[in-house]
C-alpha cells in the first residue's frame, strides 16, 4: 500500500467508487479503505468532487500509460488487438463491478457537472485513439470515426451485460468476434 496519504486515498476511491458508485460512497468509506483518519480526507479533499476529480485523473492516467503500452506495437491492427486484449485481462473484475470508466460516465451524466463533463474526456481521448487507428489502416476520417464508435461501443456493451449476467466470458467471446472483424480490414 503506498504511503503517501493523498495516494492511498484516490487509490482507495477509485476501488470503492468502482464497487458502490460515486453517489453511494462516502468520504469514510474512501477514508476506511485508505487506511486514514477521516478527519484527514478533508485536509487533501475539501469536497466529494475534489476526489472524484482525482479519481478521473488517476483513470485518464492509467489510459494514458496503456495507450503508450498499445502504441508499441507496429500495425495499427494489433493495436487495436491490444486495446480489446486489456478489456479480456479486466473481465473477472468487469463481471462483477462493471467498466470503472462506463459506470462512473453513466452515473456521473445523469446531473450536468464539471466533474461529469471531465470523466466523460476519458472516452472522447480512446474514441479519438482508436479513429486514429482506423485512419492508419486508410479509412477516411468519418468512416474511421464511426469505426471507432462501433469497437468502443461493443467493449463496453460487452462490459454492462457481463456484469449484468456476472459473465465473464462474454467478454472473451465479444473480444474474439472483435479480433476476428478487425482482422478483416
Amino acid at each position: 500500500m503506498p504511503s503517501d496519504k493523498r495516494t492511498r486515498l484516490v487509490e482507495a476511491a477509485a476501488s470503492v467508487v468502482h464497487e458502490q458508485g460515486f453517489n453511494e460512497s462516502t468520504l469514510a468509506d474512501i477514508a476506511q479503505r485508505a487506511g486514514v483518519p477521516p478527519g484527514n480526507v478533508y485536509y487533501y479533499f475539501k469536497t466529494k468532487d475534489a476526489i472524484g476529480e482525482a479519481v478521473v485523473a488517476q483513470y485518464a492516467l492509467r489510459y494514458q500509460q496503456l495507450r503508450a503500452d498499445w502504441e508499441r506495437h507496429n500495425d495499427p491492427r494489433r493495436r487495436i488487438v491490444a486495446f480489446i486484449d486489456t478489456n479480456v485481462a479486466e473481465r473477472d473484475v468487469l463481471a462483477c463491478y462493471g467498466c470503472p470508466i462506463g459506470t462512473l460516465n453513466a452515473e456521473l451524466h445523469k446531473r450536468a457537472s464539471p466533474l461529469a463533463d471531465h470523466a466523460g474526456c476519458i472516452f472522447a481521448d480512446l474514441l479519438t485513439w482508436l479513429a486514429e487507428q482506423f485512419r492508419a489502416l486508410g479509412r477516411p476520417a468519418g468512416q474511421a470515426r464511426v469505426l471507432a464508435v462501433h469497437v468502443l461501443s461493443a467493449v463496453q456493451g460487452v462490459a454492462l451485460l457481463a456484469h449484468v449476467f456476472n459473465d465473464p466470458d462474454l467478454v472473451t467471446d465479444e473480444a474474439q468476434h472483435l479480433k476476428k472483424w478487425i482482422q478483416t480490414l
